[in-house]
């Protein structure tokens, strides 16, 4: 087989037949410095599917290349399918061979160790995956198709958030003296005043933020293709401003907005800042200010959806400016409640 390029998350990766002619043994190179699936390395294809040839390997590639355009879901659909036949692989099941029981005794199985939404991502996953094989004329019928997974009722979110008073404490115990500390203050600002998820923030060019009328405006791309565009809050514009101008930023429209340091020198480098290192920044920023709450980056969109409701906001809008689909959604982010649950307690009198 003639090696191609696809380009895959703007990474481009060769397809190569390394094994002999129709041997099916397919793999996926990484031209640059992130691989598609980091995880996996190079073996993309798992064995189960690669000894059933070629046209098997090459449906179950295309399903995360054509099928898939969400990076984040592409991995994890990948991760869960790698799991999926290796437990084949281990049982001695071939590939023609699964069975809605043998789909069953792996969810069971999975039950034992995962929570109840990644069993669901797990058969989900499964689902589509083998869905796109029967299409494809690689199987005949698809065996997760009528296997039920479990239960779950979500009625309020379970990710961490802070107070009003613990989010200005944050703020305030930022070193703004330099363009690191500058910077990170604004990104966190973006998040908490925009209810905007990580991704989209990290994705910002200067661009993004722009002067509309008198004001100033943010636009965000959010899941699903959806555009968010929101005008910017006076607190955040302060931000955003003064980050821009100790980055000398201004004019320069295509580049990262939020940029990686290069090491201790407190320089930017024009690179575009990752979730990950995201993650560690609002880590290293909460043991700083002493606030204990385990934070993700997601806390900041709970909190400032949280903080709007608390001051008269309407659900309604919270859910516009957040970019979710559903009020449901947006409502599991309120965390008025757990006030009033706090309150109950303390009548408690021994």
């Amino acid at each position: 087989m003639t090696p191609r390029d696809l380009v895959i998350d703007a990474k481009v990766v060769e397809v190569k037949d390394v094994g002999g002619k129709g041997n099916g043994k397919d793999l996926v190179v990484a031209k640059s410095a992130t691989e598609l699936v980091p995880a996996r390395g190079l073996d993309f294809v798992p064995q189960t599917i690669k000894h059933q040839g070629r046209k098997a390997a090459k449906r179950f590639l295309t399903f995360f290349t054509d099928n898939i355009r969400n990076p984040n879901t592409r991995k994890a659909y990948h991760r869960n399918a790698c799991q999926f036949f290796d437990w084949c692989e281990q049982m001695e099941l071939a590939f023609p061979d699964i069975q809605s029981f043998h789909v069953s005794a792996y969810i069971e199985q999975l039950m034992k160790e995962k929570s109840v939404p990644t069993v669901k991502q797990h058969l989900a996953s499964l689902r589509m995956l083998l869905d796109w094989l029967v299409v494809g004329q690689i199987l005949e019928v698809n065996p997760a198709h009528a296997v039920r997974g479990p239960k779950h009722v979500v009625t309020e979110g379970i990710t961490p958030i802070l107070g009003g008073d613990e989010v200005t404490l944050l703020f305030q115990s930022i070193d703004t003296q330099n363009v690191v500390g500058l910077r990170d203050r604004a990104l966190i600002g973006v998040m908490a005043y925009s209810f905007a998820r990580v991704e989209a923030v990290v994705n910002m060019n200067v661009q993004d933020y722009y002067a509309q009328g008198k004001k100033w405006w943010l636009k965000l791309a959010e899941k699903n293709g959806r555009v968010v565009k929101m005008p910017a809050h006076h607190k955040l514009e302060e931000f955003l401003d003064a980050y821009i101008d100790a980055a000398e930023l201004t004019g320069r429209k295509k580049i990262p907005l939020f940029q990686t340091t290069r090491g201790q020198s407190k320089t930017l480098t024009g690179r575009r800042i990752s979730r990950q290192s995201v993650w560690s920044m609002i880590r290293r920023r909460a043991r700083d200010a002493e606030i204990e709450t385990q934070l993700s980056c997601h806390s900041f969109r709970g909190s400032g959806i949280t903080n709007f409701l608390e001051n008269g906001g309407k659900l309604e809008d919270a859910q516009r400016m957040a970019g979710h689909s559903s009020a449901k959604t947006t409502k599991l982010y309120d965390r008025r409640d757990d006030a009033i649950k706090l309150d109950e307690v303390e009548k408690i009198s021994f």
